[in-house]
């Protein structure tokens, strides 16, 4: 599984663990194709200090404590507070109501966004960040050096709902949701942007037989990952009808890994920030000119997922999730 240092893609994880997020972790740290720098922490799932506290346990409890983890923010980038958790898609605690010990690391003394801006710096377009929550820290980090996105080699956001119905309602995917006006700045800050969204991740589904397997293994990986899913299970089987789960977030890491399991389409992506559409992402292809100027007019382009080949995708995580290191 080794892979050379300098073959290795650097990634920092921005994540609100989260179920799926821990798988994604999980397989970010079993993926020879990556350096996690580091995990940043956000609201989205569960609230960020929760948040915070699950990324170090999860790092704990598979023997990583030497990637650090830096807290992000707390509030949207407009300060609002009231922020949707996911409780019942996740748990009270976000890992399936595991009730685990208080991990005994701690985050290190600086923000999500001021080491996102340090990483950038310290690798220039060699950083890959792939942001699994609302994309708040990421506008903090445009905020605190609007060079940053000139910097960063490519953000993977798993973000929005192109041209398919929301999971938060309708028009909304729940990380855009959860912070629409920094989703607005990051899609139209100029760096390299692929964003997977909910058309696609609907089509990757862990199923029941595939769980089977992972309780049949004793990798660590599985068998973390085993205790927590069940409420994860009964939350798809209530709200979707299925008999399995979405791979949400192990997608979107999986595109860093192998980006040739998905193809892309590419143009300008503006977020709804107000009303019953809020958090809305709407996608123009640019193949037409406009009479008027409109809000997507000459605002750079990003990459936006349409396809993902669904069974190399499911593979690959088992592949990684069934070994031990």
């Amino acid at each position: 599984m080794a892979a050379a240092e300098g073959t290795r893609k650097k990634v920092i994880i921005d994540t609100d663990p989260g179920i799926d997020d821990a798988m994604a972790i999980f397989v970010a740290l079993r993926s020879p194709e990556l350096e996690v720098l580091g995990l940043t922490t956000t609201f989205g799932n569960v609230h960020t200090a929760l948040a915070t506290r699950n990324a170090l346990h999860l790092l704990e409890a598979v023997g990583r404590t030497d990637i650090p983890v830096a807290e992000g923010s707390h509030v949207t980038i407009k300060k609002a507070s009231k922020l949707r958790i996911a409780s019942f898609v996740h748990g009270s605690d976000g890992l399936g109501n595991q009730d685990f010990p208080a991990p005994a690391t701690k985050p290190v003394d600086q923000t999500a966004a001021a080491f996102m801006v340090e990483q950038a710096n310290l690798y220039p377009g060699q950083v890959t960040i792939v942001a699994l929550g609302p994309l708040t820290n990421l506008a903090l980090a445009i905020e605190l050096d609007p060079l940053f996105p000139k910097k960063i080699g490519q953000i993977i956001i798993l973000g929005g709902a192109y041209s398919v119905n929301g999971n938060v309602n309708p028009a909304a995917e729940a990380n855009i949701f959860g912070d629409p006006d920094a989703a607005d700045i990051v899609f139209t800050c100029g760096a390299d942007i692929l964003a997977v969204g909910l058309n696609v991740t609907h089509q990757v589904v862990l199923t029941d037989a595939d769980r089977e397997k992972l309780e049949q293994c004793d990798s660590k990986y599985a068998r973390y990952l085993c205790k927590i899913m069940g409420i994860y299970f009964d939350y798809h089987k209530d709200a979707y009808f299925i008999k399995g789960v979405y791979l949400h977030d192990p997608t979107t890491l999986i595109a860093a890994v192998n980006p040739s399991l998905l193809t892309y389409t590419e143009g300008v992506v503006r977020v709804q920030t107000v009303g019953i559409t809020k958090g809305l992402t709407v996608f123009d292809n640019t193949k037409k000119r406009y009479g008027e100027i409109t809000a997507w007019t000459g605002m750079p382009t990003v990459k936006v997922a349409v396809t993902v080949d669904a069974p190399a995708v499911v593979e690959l995580m088992m592949q990684r999730l069934m070994t031990d290191d």
